[in-house]
């Protein structure tokens, strides 16, 4: 199987991550992108060590590593008062785990993939948004055609391949996310060393530092009804936080406070429920196209890792591609989906209203729930 085609549609973090694996196993890889240039929008990610294992099967983990910030610690505080709810210890994760835990932009992960892939004798195209599929056939709108042996779907929630399992659009949530990168000022020192989440009654508030700590990553959650419009990138206003997260503690006050009028934005999450079968023949999906969640257990780039190192050690590891796919599926579907509906329901525990501690004496996280002890690279195909 080395010598096949694949066609992977789609160039975020999930594809690229696959088309590495792919030709280091000696795979002809095609990536379509149907935007300009390469390129994540401004927010961050969360890599977990369970993320960073397949990273380190690829050979890219400390470049990524160095690219992000290592936190020591977390703590999640109440709403109100700011008072300590939790701590949780971070420091120890490459000794206990054999892999970092790191926060990073995503324009700085996505630039060290694209380039790994680039290296490594990956094909990726650019302004090349496919429109339809049949087959293992990409159809672009331009009318250009992509042939290959293989065609992988990792365009994310609103999958164009995903339509061939199903014609059901992704459902909208309830939940909305402002989005906004912050410098790092004296104000904002001690919440940078100390990243974490604020929990309260159906909102939270989510920070985390990256490039060397000089910037802030902050994302403000809450339910809104009668969404309609629909981007990562529509314009906010510093106002609407101050009335959605009025009376919050000091700190969250520091925070929206921080943010510059113009340069934050606000999406609508939405997810999806889980498929049946993520394979067709010769086609499959990967990442958010197969099991697109909600950010509530930060375990949506792990999922979409994990799938690609496995992706391409089942395919390499088969005498045929529809044994490979096959493999795969049975690999990853069951973990896949269970973090997909964690996920989703985490939102209701953290941002409950029925206990002072939102969840969390019965908290079911990534810690708690053993996602971290996974690894890619090694499990069964």
């Amino acid at each position: 199987m080395s010598k096949a085609r694949v066609t992977i549609v789609g160039g975020g973090i999930g594809g690229v991550t696959a088309a590495i694996a792919l030709l280091d196993r000696g795979f002809s890889v095609t990536v379509l992108e149907s935007a300009p240039a390469f390129a994540e929008v401004g927010a961050g990610v969360t890599l977990a060590p369970n993320a960073m294992r397949g990273y380190i099967h690829l050979g890219i983990a400390e470049a990524i590593a160095q690219a992000g910030v290592e936190p020591t610690r977390q703590r999640i505080q109440h709403w109100a008062d700011g008072r300590v709810l939790r701590v949780v210890e971070r420091g120890d994760m490459r000794a206990r785990q054999g892999a970092p835990y790191v926060y990073i932009h995503r324009a700085d992960l996505h630039a060290i993939l694209v380039a790994t892939a680039q290296q490594r004798g990956g094909r990726l195209l650019t302004s090349a948004g496919v429109t339809a599929v049949e087959g293992t056939t990409a159809i672009l709108q331009d009318g250009r055609t992509v042939e290959g042996d293989i065609l992988i779907g990792a365009d994310g929630v609103k999958s164009v391949v995903r339509r061939a399992f199903e014609e059901k659009a992704p459902h909208f949530t309830g939940h909305v996310a402002w989005r906004a990168l912050v410098p790092v000022n004296e104000a904002l020192a001690d919440l940078t060393s100390w990243p974490g989440i604020h929990i309260g009654p159906q909102r939270m508030v989510l920070r985390y530092p990256m490039r060397q700590s000089k910037i802030l990553n902050l994302v403000f959650f809450a339910r809104q009804e009668g969404w309609t419009q629909d981007g990562w990138t529509i314009p906010a206003r510093r106002s609407d936080l101050q009335e959605t997260f009025a009376g919050w503690a000091p700190e969250v006050q520091t925070m929206i406070a921080s943010i510059r009028e113009g340069e934050f934005y606000k999406w609508a999450i939405n997810a999806r429920q889980p498929l049946p079968t993520w394979v067709q023949g010769r086609v499959a999906l990967l990442g958010d196209a197969a099991h697109g969640m909600t950010p509530f257990l930060g375990q949506g780039a792990a999922c979409a890792i994990e799938d690609a190192v496995v992706l391409a050690r089942a395919l390499a590891d088969s005498a045929t591609a529809e044994e490979g796919l096959r493999r795969y599926e049975a690999a990853r579907h069951e973990r896949a989906t269970f973090i997909q509906l964690e996920s989703n329901a985490n939102a209701d525990r953290m941002q409950a209203e029925d206990t002072d501690l939102f969840g969390l004496r019965a908290m079911r996280n990534e810690d708690t729930l053993g996602l971290f002890d996974y690894d890619c690279a090694t499990v069964p195909v």
